[in-house]
């Protein structure tokens, strides 16, 4: 029997992971790895650079979790010895906590650290020698610079949302954090898309890279995603017809700007939805509150700018209402990847207006289909944006090897799913890890 088919079979024990580890994927309820787990686990364990380009929500976290935290249990020592960088504090605190679920039968140490709180706790746990530090470029090079932060020792590097964090800004200041790292490490840098300044860090920090691309741009099958034209002045109204539908169970709305997230928010509590924003004039504690409420459903609706975006895995949300397009067409799938994560499936509904024309056709373009148009009785429209025309997704890095020099990479055309044609559909609940 191949080792391939080994590991299908035997789920996650085939990989041959430490039994604390298995302990805890058991006790989260996985069974079978996903298609990203699947394709790059083997390769951590061995130690090989990993290129990841997939999609948010298929399961990047456990696969480079689980090869992480095996080799940090062959042999105990003080830390860190692992720096996972993450662009949004909202990332680093999902990703801290998916870590934290995975090595619960382990007595492995971890810290997250961001800016947007005080440093004095995040100093004191570093004090501790973890041997995890999940964090945020900015915070870390702030650290580091203090000489608070030490990472001579750190043995595997992991760049996660890779092209956001070179949208906020923060190549300059990941180039610095890697001139204080070793030179002998692993990295594992995982991506949704691959611009070119990725691809040139890409070429700069791999050393023949294990290459796995899932699909292409277009959004996973488990997502219903469809464009509804409608003016300006009744998106609002719209957006109580789709809010007050009985499937409406859970919804983030996204909106371009703070002030109208916050405003947004405002008006539908008062119109008796359970709303609450999240936007970055929030301190870290009025997210952090706004987060938890939503997690328990004492609120329904999250109103949200990009920030939300990436990064915020709140199992059963039915919904992502795109108010506002957003500002580029990769931002697309990453709003809507909020829904239909695992195996759920989930509705994304863009309103569209006249004046959003050009970003249509970018984003059509970008991942290689027009987007199905849909019409709500009552609110149809009085203007038509055409199609694009169906071709291979603007970017795709298939057959380039995304950087680095590839030998043996493996290639993987996912677990697409069925696409759907018609709303309202039931939720599978099931996740696999």
């Amino acid at each position: 029997m191949t080792a391939s088919a080994t590991i299908a079979s035997t789920g996650f024990d085939g990989f041959g992971l430490d039994k604390a580890l298995i302990r805890g994927i058991r006790a989260l309820g996985f069974e079978t790895p996903r298609t990203i787990q699947f394709e790059t686990i083997p390769a951590g364990l061995e130690g090989r650079d990993v290129l990841g380009l997939a999609q948010t929500g298929t399961g990047k976290t456990a696969a480079f979790a689980l090869p992480l935290l095996d080799r940090l249990l062959e042999e105990r020592r003080k830390g860190p010895r692992a720096l996972v960088l993450a662009p949004t504090r909202e990332l680093a605190s999902q990703i801290e906590a998916e870590i934290a679920a995975l090595s619960k039968f382990t007595s492995l140490k971890r810290v997250t650290i961001y800016g947007g709180v005080s440093m004095h706790n995040q100093i004191r746990a570093l004090r501790q020698g973890p041997e995890i530090v999940v964090g945020c470029p900015g915070r870390v090079l702030d650290l580091l610079q203090q000489r608070r932060l030490h990472l001579d020792q750190i043995e595997t590097l992991v760049l996660d949302e890779a092209d956001h964090m070179f949208d906020m800004g923060f190549l300059p200041d990941i180039r610095k954090i890697l001139a204080a790292l070793p030179e002998r490490r692993q990295n594992l840098l995982f991506s949704a898309t691959m611009p070119r300044e990725i691809r040139k860090l890409a070429d700069d920090l791999l050393t023949d890279p294990y290459v796995v691309e899932l699909e292409n741009l277009a959004p996973v099958g488990t997502i219903d995603h469809a464009l509804i034209l409608i003016p300006e002045k009744r998106k609002r109204a719209l957006l109580e017809h789709v809010l007050s539908r009985d499937d409406c169970e859970t919804a983030i709305v996204f909106t371009r700007t703070k002030h109208r997230a916050r405003r947004l928010a405002e008006q539908l509590e008062k119109a008796g939805h359970r709303a609450v924003a999240l936007q970055g004039n929030m301190s870290q504690a009025q997210r952090d509150r706004a987060m938890r409420g939503f997690r328990q459903r004492r609120f329904d609706i999250l109103v949200a700018t990009d920030i939300a975006a990436r990064g915020i895995d709140v199992s059963g949300i039915s919904h992502v209402i795109n108010f506002d397009v957003p500002d580029t067409p990769e931002a697309y799938n990453h709003r809507i990847g909020r829904t239909g994560r695992g195996e759920d499936e989930g509705e994304a509904w863009t309103f569209v207006t006249n004046h959003d024309r050009g970003w249509v056709r970018a984003t059509e373009s970008m991942i290689g289909q027009p987007i199905p148009r849909r019409q709500v009785e009552g609110f149809e429209p009085d203007f038509e944006v055409k199609s694009e025309r169906s071709r291979p997704p603007r970017g795709n890095p298939r057959g380039t090897g995304g950087g680095g020099r590839q030998r043996n990479g493996r290639r993987n055309a996912g677990n697409s799913g069925n696409s759907r044609n018609s709303a309202g559909r039931g939720r599978k609940r099931r996740r696999s890890g």
